[in-house]
C-alpha cells in the first residue's frame, strides 16, 4: 500500500514517476469510475509503462459521478456554482492527505505558519458549505497561533485595522483573499505593506468583470503598496495546490504535475512550452483520482512551472461523452 511518506517524501522527478506509475494501478483496480474510463480507452496497466501512457480522467466526472478508490468517505469537499448547476464534489477518503499536503507544500514555499499572522478574506467562500480553500484557510488561521489571525467577510475596515497593525509591529502576515475582495478592500482603502503577502485565490465569482491576471495584480499592487501579488492554484478536484510568487508563472510542491494536451485531441500530451489544455498529477489524490483533464488552457515551461491562460469555452472537455453512465 502506498503511504502518505511515500507521498510527501518524494524528492526526484525519478521517484515522482515510480510513485505515480503505482497509484495509476492501484487506481485502475479500485476505482470503478476511472477503471471504466480507462476501459473504454482500452488502457490497462500493462499497456502503461510512462506518465505520458496514463489516461486522465475529464473533471466533470467530479460532477456526474462518485469518483472513489476507497470506499470509506471522511469529508466531502463541493464546488461553488451558480443556482441550478451542478457541482463538483470530491469525496474523501482520509482528511490527513489534504492536511499533509497543503502543510507540506506551504512549508516548502513560505517556511512555517507559525511564523505567520493569517488573514483570510474569503467571503463568496465562507458564504457556503464545503469549500476546501476554507478548510485550508482555518487550518493555517487555527495553526499560525496568532491572536490577530482570522476571517473576515464585510468588515473591509476591521480588516484595514488589522493589517496596519501587524503593520506596525513588523508581523509577517500572509493575506490569503479572493481576488473581488481584494479589490474591494484596495478600492476603500490604501496601504505601504512590507511584512504582507498579499496571495490571491483567483475569481470574481460572479460579483465583478473578469480582469486578466496582468491587470488584477497591477491593481493590486498599487493598492497594497508591495512589489508582487502571490497566486495559489487549487481547485475542488485537488489536494495540492501550487504557488506563484508574483510572474504568474506557478511551482508544484514534488508529488504535483502539470502536463499539457492537445484542446482538439485530449489523449495526446503536448511538448513542453506548448499551450493547451492542462492535466494536473496530484499524487495526494490516491484515494480519488490523481490524474485529472481540467478545464484550464495553459502552458508548461521546461522547469516545470506553469501558466495559466484561461480555460474553455464550452461546458463540456472533449471526452467526456465516452462514457454516460
Amino acid at each position: 500500500m502506498i503511504s502518505a511518506n511515500h507521498i510527501f517524501n518524494i524528492n526526484t522527478s525519478q521517484e515522482f514517476d515510480t510513485v505515480a506509475l503505482d497509484i495509476f494501478k492501484f487506481q485502475f483496480e479500485n476505482n470503478p469510475v476511472y477503471r471504466s474510463y480507462c476501459d473504454l480507452l482500452y488502457k490497462h496497466p500493462s499497456d502503461v509503462k510512462t506518465l505520458e501512457d496514463i489516461p486522465f480522467l475529464p473533471i466533470q466526472f467530479f460532477k456526474s459521478h462518485k469518483v472513489l478508490s476507497q470506499p470509506q468517505v471522511e469529508k466531502t469537499f463541493t464546488s461553488s456554482g451558480t443556482t441550478g448547476q451542478v457541482t463538483s464534489k470530491h469525496h474523501v477518503s482520509d482528511i490527513h492527505f489534504y492536511e499533509q499536503s497543503f502543510t507540506t507544500a506551504f512549508k516548502q514555499f513560505y517556511g512555517n505558519i507559525e511564523d505567520y499572522a493569517v488573514l483570510a478574506l474569503l467571503p463568496s467562500y465562507l458564504e457556503r458549505e464545503g469549500s476546501s480553500l476554507i478548510y485550508m484557510a482555518n487550518h493555517f488561521i487555527t495553526h499560525a497561533k496568532h491572536p490577530k489571525s482570522g476571517f473576515y467577510l464585510d468588515n473591509l475596515s476591521a480588516l484595514k485595522n488589522t493589517l496596519l497593525e501587524l503593520e506596525s509591529h513588523q508581523q509577517k502576515t500572509l493575506l490569503l483573499g479572493v481576488s473581488f475582495a481584494l479589490l474591494d478592500l484596495v478600492e476603500a482603502h490604501t496601504f505601504n505593506l512590507n511584512n504582507t503577502i498579499v496571495m490571491e485565490t483567483g475569481g470574481m465569482k460572479g460579483r465583478r468583470k473578469e480582469l486578466i491576471r496582468a491587470e488584477l495584480h497591477a491593481r493590486l499592487k498599487h493598492g497594497f503598496g508591495v512589489p508582487q501579488i502571490h497566486s495559489e492554484y487549487g481547485m475542488t478536484e485537488l489536494l495540492s495546490q501550487a504557488y506563484s510568487k508574483g510572474d504568474g508563472r506557478f511551482v508544484c510542491p514534488p508529488w504535483m504535475r502539470v502536463l499539457t494536451r492537445d484542446p482538439e485531441d485530449p489523449l495526446t500530451l503536448l511538448k513542453t512550452s506548448s499551450s493547451g489544455g492542462l492535466n494536473i498529477i496530484d499524487l495526494a489524490n490516491i484515494n480519488s483520482c490523481s490524474f485529472i483533464a481540467t478545464q484550464d488552457l495553459g502552458k508548461v515551461y521546461p522547469d516545470q512551472s506553469f501558466e495559466v491562460l484561461g480555460r474553455f469555452d464550452h461546458s463540456d472537455i472533449r471526452g467526456c461523452n465516452l462514457m454516460a453512465l
